[in-house]
């Protein structure tokens, strides 16, 4: 086989949510990289893969995950030199990444430099449990329903994100990387109709897990990766 780079998805959090396919692609790697920020840091990609299958070996990769965009670049070009460096090896090569590899996922802005230093490279990716889907599962929630629709938005530069959705009543809101923002998601849901029924969800499947209504949640900051579901607004007669 040609010496190849993958992106597997580990899924949000909970090891059981690994997929078969997960596992067999990254015990069939010959080189298993995980994100991290700092060398002697067990991340959270890291820590999934090691409860579900802990005969697989990971190397970590250092990652500056801050809005410095200098520092995300060269964090970036280190991680892709060491992978084309296992390329230019001969080796199978994979990436775990929290969820899905193609949804808010660092993977592709790496999978990107790697084409730039070796166009030639073949890069595929492995799907992953996403965290609305988690958190949609152990809330009994109906996501979307007939012809209603889903917005998945990232809040992560505030809750103006939701202006857009939020026009959309008949649609899912998915938002992911807004904990910091919670107080102020949880007012625009509330000012729009739309707070009761959001579900929140943080750490799913692990410990100091946080799963409920977000009325209730929304005191103060979340974490940055939690989730809020909220359905569309069903006609209940």
């Amino acid at each position: 086989m040609a010496p190849s780079l993958v992106g597997v998805g580990v899924g949000p959090g909970d090891p059981e949510l690994l997929t078969v396919r997960a596992i067999r692609t990254l015990r069939e790697a010959e080189r298993v990289f995980s994100p991290t920020m700092a060398e002697d840091s067990v991340g959270r990609a890291e820590s999934i893969v090691r409860e579900a299958a802990p005969d697989i070996a990971v190397e970590r990769l250092v990652f500056a995950i801050l809005a410095d965009d200098e520092a995300r670049a060269t964090a970036h070009r280190a991680a892709a030199e060491r992978i084309t460096e296992c390329l230019d090896a001969g080796e199978q090569v994979a990436f775990i990444t929290l969820g899905d590899p193609n949804v808010y996922s660092t993977f592709h802005h790496l999978a990107d430099m790697v084409r730039q230093l070796r166009a030639e490279a073949e890069i595929t990716t492995v799907p992953g449990i996403m965290a609305f889907q988690d958190l949609a599962a152990r809330s009994g929630t109906v996501v979307v329903d007939g012809s209603e629709r889903l917005h998945l938005v990232t809040a992560v530069d505030g809750p103006g994100a939701l202006d857009t959705p939020l026009a959309d009543p008949d649609a899912a809101i998915v938002i992911y990387k807004g904990g910091r923002h919670l107080p102020q998601i949880a007012e625009k849901l509330e000012t729009a109709g739309r707070l009761d029924g959001a579900i929140y969800g943080e750490l799913l499947g692990l410990p100091g897990q946080r799963l409920g209504s977000l009325r209730v949640s929304a005191d103060g900051p979340g974490a940055y990766l939690a989730a809020v579901l909220v359905p569309p607004t069903r006609d209940q007669g």
